[in-house]
């Protein structure tokens, strides 16, 4: 016996520390390999019904649900716990038996002995005091170098009980601009070209980014740089920038150029001639701060804006009936005129209730009857960011959960209607009961907003829209600011600080991440003011830089080294067909899509920018790619030149008809007895905001003068028809 005891003592330690092992974890490191190696992904087993009778969760989302089926379903057949190297998940991984998604690894690699272990133990599940993870970080996360360098990413995950581990093999990567940098399964960055991109590291449900600047090869004009004088902390961040890229921006706008840019983008109309003719001969040096605050002081302000922020809010007469469409128009009306701070305006519409004829706002929830209608509009809309995919998964792009999503719908889920005492008449309180169920787990998650730390009592009776107005208008909510100011900066620029507007989301930074965070923090100190965003919009050098490119910045366009040119708004640029043309536009009703109402048409002089509604039977309208206002996303509206517009253009009734027209502009310019050399310079003012080089002067003058008398008024619709179908009209620049 006693020579017997060191064998059992060693027996005994062995097995103590065979006990001790944890086996690895199927939440944290099974869930990961999955993930990495594409089985739990769209293509593979991730789809929504799975691949080959084996379905996992996108993403590996659901920890439970994957446990279950890779251990329970098909009678359990894809494990052999006693021999777990003869396992089915296994052998199919690294192709022993034949497998349509390929090979996954090797034999004897990490992730094929993580596995083993795993279905050694037991296959254990996912357990409630599994270490959750709370932070993802890159170790280059501002990465400056040059094209033909690689640079190999360590990525760190921290965990709940407070250990950290490098997580570097099992993340997904992507890169998001090829021919600035690429990025392999292993993390290892190659940089292809000049420019800027971002590469994600995806894992356990969080992502962390890699901004990778490559400045543009040549020596730097640090003079050139250092006689540039900013204006504004715009002017700062945006130098900055360009100094990094290596991209030297173009000069000033001259006058003419700046006074047509900042007509068109704050108010929508051009100048009239006596408005270009004084602002080009005023010689003071602030004469273009005056013009900005005049503008912005125009009731063509009110048209503009209202029209923008109904494109936002969905003003439809399609959804709403006539009395409460105009309800809702005239409650954003009220708002602009008043210039209410955005903060303001928001927590008005989000907590409105009552009639929805007398608070126009509350035609809002009309429009979004149903709780996850509200969350995913009220998160594009005020956030920027859309949540949809977490109505049935986690994000894949982003960090919203699919918990996140139901307990933040669940704000709306008491939000209730009731009909009025008038026809169109709908009354909105908010009940004391009623849950939204997430189907997943049969039960309602407990209400909260999606970044908010604590959720709403289940049996509170307070209206729980309050709530959210208060986190949402927070100042210190990041999401709500950089959404309405990228809204803003893309009126004024043609593209936001991040692209596209309403896609805020980690993996899609901004070009130049300082500037928003200054400007956010702008918009803050000035208390939501949306015009004092403007006015500091307009003022900067950034703004007023020319549209004329240099070698070296031409293929900029979103860094600001220039203003870069685009088409007009499809209601902008009718406008200033009619505005040139004094020939106003009629606009009748859709009644294939409008509910029912009286008149069939607008009166005579409303301008497409006052229509409260977008049911409007316009052909140009919709050529030019006008907002249907079905949904809250700027995809709905389109800048983008088409064969269907140069034609309309060339040949379409809209511009011909209107220079055809009696009594118009021409008509009057004919009349008017002045020298034709004068009429030439005011059709040059009326539709470029400039007067005519000597070149074109001559030219035109010429054309005029020879004509014969009966022909006087084809030449000079000739000369309007090609002036009003140049690119310095259809675009501002």
């Amino acid at each position: 016996m006693q020579s017997s005891r060191p064998l059992l003592l060693l027996v005994l330690f062995l097995g103590s520390s065979l006990c001790a092992a944890e086996p690895p974890s199927f939440r944290n490191t099974i869930q990961p390999i999955l993930t990495r190696y594409g089985c739990a992904m769209g293509a593979c087993h991730g789809a929504a019904a799975g691949q080959g009778g084996f379905r996992l969760s996108l993403r590996g989302f659901d920890d439970e649900g994957d446990w279950l089926s890779i251990t329970r379903s098909a009678n359990g057949r894809r494990l052999t716990l006693e021999d777990p190297a003869r396992s089915l998940f296994l052998l199919k991984a690294v192709k022993a038996v034949p497998h349509k998604g390929d090979k996954r690894f090797e034999v004897n690699s990490p992730e094929y002995k993580a596995i083993v272990d795993w279905i050694a133990a037991g296959a254990p599940g996912p357990k409630a005091e599994d270490p959750r993870i709370v932070s993802l970080s890159v170790s280059e996360p501002h990465l400056v170098t040059q094209a033909g360098k690689s640079v190999q990413l360590k990525v760190t995950a921290k965990f709940s009980d407070g250990h950290s581990e490098d997580v570097t093999r099992w993340c997904k990567y992507n890169a998001t601009n090829a021919s600035v940098a690429t990025v392999d399964d292993s993390g290892l960055i190659k940089i292809t070209g000049a420019g800027e991109g971002t590469v994600s590291a995806w894992y356990l449900s969080l992502l962390s980014v890699t901004n990778v600047v490559v400045p543009k090869p040549g020596k730097p004009d640090t003079e050139a740089f250092a006689a540039l004088k900013p204006r504004n902390f715009i002017d700062e961040h945006v130098l900055t920038k360009l100094r990094e890229l290596n991209i030297p921006p173009s000069g000033r706008a001259t006058d003419a150029e700046f006074l047509r840019r900042a007509f068109l983008d704050t108010i929508g109309v051009l100048p009239t001639p006596e408005e270009a003719k004084a602002f080009l001969a005023d010689q003071a040096a602030d004469k273009r701060d005056r013009l900005i605050d005049t503008l912005l002081k125009r009731p063509e302000f009110v048209d503009y804006w209202s029209h923008r922020w109904s494109d936002l809010f969905l003003v439809n007469g399609d959804k709403l009936m006539p009395q409460a469409m105009w309800s809702y128009y005239n409650w954003i009306r009220r708002h602009v005129a008043a210039n209410t701070p955005w903060d303001a305006m928001v927590r008005d519409l989000l907590t409105a209730t009552g009639s929805t004829l007398e608070h126009g706002g509350g035609n809002f929830f009309i429009l979004n009857d149903e709780p996850t209608k509200c969350a995913e509009t009220v998160s594009v809309a005020f956030l920027g960011t859309s949540i949809g995919c977490a109505k049935c998964h986690n994000h894949p792009m982003e960090k919203w959960t699919y918990d996140q999503y139901y307990a933040f719908a669940n704000l709306f889920a008491r939000v209730r209607t009731k009909n009025g005492t008038q026809a169109d008449e709908r009354v909105l309180f908010s009940d004391t009961q009623g849950d939204l169920v997430a189907p997943l787990t049969g039960k309602p998650q407990p209400p909260r907003p999606l970044d908010a730390l604590q959720p709403v009592s289940m049996t509170s009776t307070e209206d729980r829209r309050i709530t959210l107005a208060n986190w949402l208008t927070s100042a210190d909510n990041k999401l709500f600011q950089r959404a309405i100011v990228n809204r803003v900066w893309a009126n004024f620029f043609g593209s936001g600080l991040v692209e596209a507007v309403d896609d805020l989301r980690v993996t899609n930074p901004a070009s130049n991440e300082p500037l928003f965070a200054a400007a956010c923090e702008h918009l803050v100190k000035q208390k939501f003011d949306l015009k004092a965003l403007m006015r500091t919009i307009l003022q900067s050098e950034t703004y007023q830089r020319s549209s004329i490119t240099l070698p070296e910045n031409i293929s900029d366009l979103r860094y600001g080294s220039h203003y870069v040119p685009r088409r007009l708004k499809a209601e902008v640029l009718l406008d200033t067909v009619s505005q040139v043309t004094a020939a106003p536009t009629t606009f009748k009703i859709d009644r294939r899509n409008a509910n029912r109402g009286t008149a069939d048409a607008y009166p005579m002089g409303f301008r497409a920018l006052q229509l409260p509604d977008s049911n409007i039977a316009s052909y140009f309208l919709k050529s030019f790619g006008r907002a249907d206002r079905v949904a809250t996303c700027e995809c709905e509206r389109t800048n983008e030149p088409s064969m269907a517009q140069a034609l309309h253009i060339a040949n379409g009734e809209t511009l011909n008809q209107k220079l055809a027209q009696k009594d118009n502009r021409l008509d009057a310019l004919l009349s008017s007895k002045q020298p034709d050399a004068k009429i030439i310079e005011e059709a040059y003012l009326l539709t470029l905001t400039r007067a005519p080089t000597d070149r074109e002067l001559e030219k035109a003058t010429a054309l005029l003068t020879t004509a014969k008398p009966e022909d006087r008024r084809v030449t000079l619709e000739d000369l309007f028809w090609s002036l009003m179908s140049s690119k310095e009209f259809l675009f501002n620049h």
